[in-house]
Protein backbone atom coordinates (compact mmCIF):
# COMPACT_ATOMS: atom_id res chain seq x y z
CA UNK A 1 0.00 0.00 0.00
CA UNK A 2 1.16 3.43 -0.90
CA UNK A 3 1.42 6.45 1.60
CA UNK A 4 0.95 9.56 0.15
CA UNK A 5 1.92 12.50 2.39
CA UNK A 6 0.42 15.81 2.12
CA UNK A 7 0.83 19.62 3.41
CA UNK A 8 -2.21 21.85 3.27
CA UNK A 9 -1.05 25.55 3.55
CA UNK A 10 -4.23 27.17 5.41
CA UNK A 11 -5.22 30.58 5.93
CA UNK A 12 -7.81 31.50 8.68
CA UNK A 13 -9.19 34.39 11.06
CA UNK A 14 -9.15 32.77 14.42
CA UNK A 15 -11.64 34.96 16.07
CA UNK A 16 -14.23 32.58 16.04
CA UNK A 17 -12.34 29.46 16.99
CA UNK A 18 -10.95 27.95 20.14
CA UNK A 19 -7.07 28.02 18.87
CA UNK A 20 -5.81 25.58 16.33
CA UNK A 21 -5.62 22.27 18.07
CA UNK A 22 -8.32 19.96 18.47
CA UNK A 23 -10.00 19.92 21.98
CA UNK A 24 -13.21 18.15 23.38
CA UNK A 25 -15.31 21.16 24.16
CA UNK A 26 -14.54 24.12 21.95
CA UNK A 27 -14.49 24.59 17.98
CA UNK A 28 -10.66 24.35 16.74
CA UNK A 29 -9.06 25.31 13.58
CA UNK A 30 -7.90 21.60 13.49
CA UNK A 31 -11.33 20.16 14.22
CA UNK A 32 -13.01 22.37 10.92
CA UNK A 33 -10.30 21.14 9.06
CA UNK A 34 -10.47 17.64 9.88
CA UNK A 35 -14.73 17.26 9.39
CA UNK A 36 -14.09 18.99 5.73
CA UNK A 37 -11.54 16.18 5.20
CA UNK A 38 -13.92 13.79 6.12
CA UNK A 39 -16.30 15.00 3.93
CA UNK A 40 -14.05 14.63 0.60
CA UNK A 41 -12.15 11.43 1.50
CA UNK A 42 -14.66 9.40 3.50
CA UNK A 43 -12.44 9.60 6.50
CA UNK A 44 -10.24 11.20 8.23
CA UNK A 45 -6.77 10.91 7.69
CA UNK A 46 -4.39 11.67 10.82
CA UNK A 47 -3.24 14.98 10.79
CA UNK A 48 -0.37 16.77 12.28
CA UNK A 49 -0.75 20.76 12.68
CA UNK A 50 2.22 23.12 12.53
CA UNK A 51 1.85 24.71 15.81
CA UNK A 52 -0.45 25.47 18.27
CA UNK A 53 -2.38 28.94 18.35
CA UNK A 54 -4.63 30.33 21.08
CA UNK A 55 -7.98 31.75 20.69
CA UNK A 56 -8.41 34.36 18.80
CA UNK A 57 -5.18 34.27 17.00
CA UNK A 58 -5.11 34.29 13.20
CA UNK A 59 -2.79 32.65 10.27
CA UNK A 60 -1.39 33.78 7.00
CA UNK A 61 0.04 30.45 6.16
CA UNK A 62 -0.86 27.84 8.87
CA UNK A 63 0.29 24.05 7.69
CA UNK A 64 -1.36 20.99 8.58
CA UNK A 65 0.13 17.59 6.90
CA UNK A 66 -1.98 14.49 6.33
CA UNK A 67 -1.50 11.19 5.16
CA UNK A 68 -3.31 9.29 2.62
CA UNK A 69 -3.40 5.67 1.20
CA UNK A 70 -5.17 7.03 -1.69
CA UNK A 71 -3.37 9.37 -4.38
CA UNK A 72 -4.90 13.06 -4.23
CA UNK A 73 -4.47 15.48 -7.26
CA UNK A 74 -3.70 18.43 -5.13
CA UNK A 75 -5.08 21.04 -7.21
CA UNK A 76 -9.29 19.44 -6.87
CA UNK A 77 -8.13 18.56 -3.24
CA UNK A 78 -7.51 21.98 -2.52
CA UNK A 79 -10.86 24.06 -4.13
CA UNK A 80 -13.18 19.82 -2.37
CA UNK A 81 -11.57 21.47 1.19
CA UNK A 82 -12.41 24.91 0.27
CA UNK A 83 -15.94 24.06 -0.69
CA UNK A 84 -16.89 22.47 2.78
CA UNK A 85 -15.01 24.64 5.34
CA UNK A 86 -15.88 28.03 6.36
CA UNK A 87 -15.52 31.34 4.69
CA UNK A 88 -12.68 32.39 7.69
CA UNK A 89 -10.63 29.34 6.84
CA UNK A 90 -9.02 28.89 3.39
CA UNK A 91 -6.86 26.18 2.33
CA UNK A 92 -4.54 28.02 -0.14
CA UNK A 93 -2.32 25.15 -1.41
CA UNK A 94 -1.76 21.30 -1.23
CA UNK A 95 1.09 19.68 -2.24
CA UNK A 96 2.72 16.33 -1.82
CA UNK A 97 5.48 16.20 0.88
CA UNK A 98 8.04 13.19 1.50
CA UNK A 99 7.06 10.23 3.57
CA UNK A 100 9.12 11.90 6.60
CA UNK A 101 7.79 15.22 6.72
CA UNK A 102 6.24 16.53 9.85
CA UNK A 103 4.36 19.94 9.55
CA UNK A 104 5.54 20.82 13.21
CA UNK A 105 8.80 18.80 13.76
CA UNK A 106 10.10 19.50 9.91
CA UNK A 107 9.50 23.22 10.45
CA UNK A 108 13.43 25.24 11.04
CA UNK A 109 11.52 28.56 12.38
CA UNK A 110 8.40 30.60 12.17
CA UNK A 111 8.00 34.44 11.78
CA UNK A 112 4.89 35.95 13.66
CA UNK A 113 3.67 39.55 13.17
CA UNK A 114 1.32 41.97 15.83
CA UNK A 115 -0.72 44.47 14.50
CA UNK A 116 -1.65 47.34 16.42
CA UNK A 117 -3.83 50.40 15.95
CA UNK A 118 -2.51 53.77 16.99
CA UNK A 119 -5.29 56.24 16.31
CA UNK A 120 -7.06 57.70 18.69
CA UNK A 121 -10.15 55.80 17.71
CA UNK A 122 -10.29 52.22 16.99
CA UNK A 123 -10.93 51.75 13.14
CA UNK A 124 -13.57 49.32 13.24
CA UNK A 125 -13.04 46.96 10.57
CA UNK A 126 -9.96 45.87 12.29
CA UNK A 127 -11.80 44.84 15.62
CA UNK A 128 -10.28 42.03 16.42
CA UNK A 129 -7.77 42.26 13.98
CA UNK A 130 -5.41 44.54 16.16
CA UNK A 131 -5.11 46.07 19.31
CA UNK A 132 -6.28 49.17 19.71
CA UNK A 133 -2.98 51.14 21.67
CA UNK A 134 -4.04 55.24 21.83
CA UNK A 135 -0.68 56.63 24.04
CA UNK A 136 1.98 58.07 21.57
CA UNK A 137 4.16 55.35 19.77
CA UNK A 138 7.57 56.20 18.31
CA UNK A 139 8.03 53.40 15.98
CA UNK A 140 11.93 54.84 15.12
CA UNK A 141 12.77 54.38 19.11
CA UNK A 142 10.83 51.06 19.31
CA UNK A 143 12.38 49.46 15.98
CA UNK A 144 15.58 50.24 17.94
CA UNK A 145 14.77 49.03 21.15
CA UNK A 146 13.53 45.59 19.57
CA UNK A 147 16.70 44.93 18.53
CA UNK A 148 17.28 43.84 22.38
CA UNK A 149 15.80 40.58 21.03
CA UNK A 150 17.93 39.85 17.90
CA UNK A 151 20.46 36.81 18.76
CA UNK A 152 20.00 33.87 21.15
CA UNK A 153 18.59 34.10 25.08
CA UNK A 154 16.79 32.32 27.19
CA UNK A 155 13.49 33.72 27.12
CA UNK A 156 12.38 32.28 30.51
CA UNK A 157 10.42 35.46 31.39
CA UNK A 158 9.02 36.37 28.06
CA UNK A 159 6.44 33.04 28.25
CA UNK A 160 3.19 32.18 29.77
CA UNK A 161 3.82 30.14 33.45
CA UNK A 162 1.70 27.80 31.56
CA UNK A 163 4.77 27.04 29.31
CA UNK A 164 5.40 22.88 30.08
CA UNK A 165 8.86 23.52 27.98
CA UNK A 166 12.15 23.07 30.00
CA UNK A 167 14.64 24.87 27.16
CA UNK A 168 13.83 28.24 26.93
CA UNK A 169 16.62 29.42 24.98
CA UNK A 170 15.75 30.53 21.43
CA UNK A 171 17.18 31.81 18.40
CA UNK A 172 15.74 35.24 16.98
CA UNK A 173 16.57 36.36 13.68
CA UNK A 174 14.11 39.56 13.18
CA UNK A 175 13.04 42.10 15.45
CA UNK A 176 11.58 44.96 13.80
CA UNK A 177 8.69 47.96 14.15
CA UNK A 178 7.46 49.73 11.51
CA UNK A 179 4.17 51.78 11.37
CA UNK A 180 2.46 52.06 7.86
CA UNK A 181 -0.26 55.37 9.32
CA UNK A 182 -2.00 54.41 12.40
CA UNK A 183 -0.97 51.09 12.35
CA UNK A 184 1.92 49.70 13.47
CA UNK A 185 3.30 46.17 12.71
CA UNK A 186 5.41 44.45 14.93
CA UNK A 187 7.13 41.63 13.52
CA UNK A 188 9.65 38.60 15.29
CA UNK A 189 11.35 35.81 13.29
CA UNK A 190 12.53 32.22 15.55
CA UNK A 191 14.10 28.82 15.48
CA UNK A 192 11.18 28.63 17.60
CA UNK A 193 8.63 30.36 19.96
CA UNK A 194 7.25 29.74 23.62
CA UNK A 195 4.06 29.96 25.02
CA UNK A 196 2.54 33.83 25.03
CA UNK A 197 6.06 34.82 23.88
CA UNK A 198 5.52 37.33 20.92
CA UNK A 199 2.56 38.53 22.64
CA UNK A 200 4.60 39.60 25.92
CA UNK A 201 7.50 40.81 23.46
CA UNK A 202 5.58 43.28 22.20
CA UNK A 203 3.82 44.19 25.25
CA UNK A 204 7.42 45.11 26.69
CA UNK A 205 7.78 47.38 23.27
CA UNK A 206 4.48 48.75 24.06
CA UNK A 207 5.20 49.44 28.00
CA UNK A 208 8.74 50.96 26.55
CA UNK A 209 6.52 53.34 24.56
CA UNK A 210 4.48 54.36 27.77
CA UNK A 211 8.25 55.43 29.68
CA UNK A 212 7.23 51.86 32.32
CA UNK A 213 10.33 50.06 30.74
CA UNK A 214 13.42 50.41 28.80
CA UNK A 215 16.21 48.90 26.44
CA UNK A 216 18.30 48.01 30.00
CA UNK A 217 14.90 46.70 31.72
CA UNK A 218 14.30 44.41 29.18
CA UNK A 219 18.42 43.15 28.68
CA UNK A 220 17.58 42.36 32.50
CA UNK A 221 14.91 40.26 32.19
CA UNK A 222 16.66 38.43 28.86
CA UNK A 223 19.65 37.77 31.88
CA UNK A 224 17.65 35.76 34.28
CA UNK A 225 15.37 38.63 36.27
CA UNK A 226 11.64 37.05 36.39
CA UNK A 227 9.36 38.07 35.03
CA UNK A 228 6.75 41.04 37.10
CA UNK A 229 3.54 42.69 36.80
CA UNK A 230 5.33 44.94 34.15
CA UNK A 231 5.48 42.64 31.39
CA UNK A 232 2.37 42.31 30.45
CA UNK A 233 0.65 39.96 27.76
CA UNK A 234 -1.25 41.75 24.76
CA UNK A 235 -4.49 40.46 23.70
CA UNK A 236 -4.64 37.34 21.19
CA UNK A 237 -6.55 39.59 18.45
CA UNK A 238 -3.68 41.26 17.04
CA UNK A 239 -1.15 38.41 16.69
CA UNK A 240 -0.80 36.47 13.39
CA UNK A 241 1.54 33.24 12.13
CA UNK A 242 2.62 34.54 8.97
CA UNK A 243 5.59 31.94 8.04
CA UNK A 244 6.84 28.56 8.75
CA UNK A 245 10.38 28.01 7.30
CA UNK A 246 10.87 24.07 6.18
Amino acid sequence: MSINNYLADLSFVGTSYHGSQIQKNALTVQEVFQNALQAVMGSIPEVKCCSRTDTGVHARHFYISFISDIPCDCGKMTAALNAHLPFDIRVLEIREVPEDFHARYSATSKRYEYLVWNGEVMDPFLIDRAMHFNYPVDEKTLDETAKVFLGTHDFSSFCSSKSSVDDKTRTVFESSVARDGDLIRFRFGADGFLYNMVRIMTGALLQVSRGKLDKNDILLYLNGKKRDNLLITVPACGLYLTEVIY
